[in-house]
């Protein structure tokens, strides 16, 4: 596994681009980032020296304990919350506060229940755009996303998965350069998180956005990402750091039951402190499981 480094310097900030503006994928960099919550005696250091260079329209996943600050590295990219040193940088510029080159999707949809699901994805509109281009717009997102049939639903008469659809369409519904993702599939069933993942790699080739993707899900990143960020402490300092960068191997989509794949998300495991071996619990590691074919 080999680690990360960012040298391109950023210029001065940018203003929010205006409504209606269609956003090519955007380079988002990461020089020196730290965050530390509270003062004194009180301070915790939550990351510090994160240095990343994502490539426009490059799909990223960060991986790493609970606690280990991931959502908080997101929220920074997106302007929400300021790192205590270092810079990020969207397209060479430095983010500011709310960046409208960037969106969120978040764990739960965040649906208004009064509105329709086409209302809902008319939100993520930047503030401007005129009706009809934010209808259209909507139109084709809903489209997108295989929603088309049920525009004019409440989200209390749709499922999870069209719901977290739902969301998705809102952020995308900015024209965003960034896409951020925080555990955008960690409330559904197994069945609709797959199909959820098909989607996203759908949407992605559609309106190929950079993403930054937060998950604790191993071969959820495997099959979205095209590098895997591992978070984590060392060397007994407080504050988490980047600990290992995996490139994942081949094209999307890729086979889920690629060997592979598999060998990769046993390092990923071991590098989360997760025994992938039940040896290393005393359990016997021979099997019953016929050989393919059965």
């Amino acid at each position: 596994m080999a680690t990360t480094s960012a040298r391109s310097e950023p210029t001065a900030p940018v203003g929010a681009r205006d409504a209606g503006d269609v956003v090519s994928a955007a380079p988002i960099s990461f020089h020196g980032v730290g965050r530390v919550f509270g003062t004194g005696d009180a301070a915790r250091p939550v990351l510090r020296e994160v240095d990343l260079e994502v490539a426009a329209g490059e799909i990223v996943a960060i991986l790493g304990p609970s606690g280990c600050g991931k959502s908080t590295l997101l929220r920074i990219a997106g302007g929400l919350d300021r790192p205590s040193e270092g810079v990020v940088a969207i397209d060479g510029s430095v983010v500011a506060s709310f960046d409208a080159r960037s969106a969120v999707g978040f764990q739960e949809p965040r649906l208004l229940p009064w509105r329709t699901i086409a209302g809902n994805i008319a939100l993520g509109l930047p503030r401007g755009t005129a009706r009809d281009a934010g209808r259209a717009h909507v139109a084709h997102l809903l489209e997108l996303v295989g929603l088309a049939d049920f525009a004019e639903h409440r989200p209390h008469e749709v499922s999870g998965g069209m719901a977290q659809r739902t969301s998705l369409a809102r952020a995308l519904a900015r024209n965003p350069a960034v896409l951020l993702l925080d555990e955008p599939f960690g409330a559904l069933d197994a069945l609709t998180r797959l199909k959820m993942q098909d989607l996203l790699l759908d949407v992605h080739s559609a309106e190929p956005t950079t993403v930054l993707l937060v998950t604790h899900d191993v071969d959820e990143a495997l099959q979205l990402a095209d590098r895997v960020i591992l978070l984590g402490h060392d060397d007994g300092r407080a504050g988490a750091r980047i600990q290992h960068t995996v490139v994942v191997p081949g094209t999307r989509p890729r086979d889920r039951g690629s060997a592979e794949l598999a060998e990769l998300r046993g390092r990923l495991l071991d590098g989360l402190g997760i025994d992938r071996h039940g040896s290393a619990r005393g359990v016997p590691t021979t099997t019953t499981i016929p050989h393919y074919p059965y």
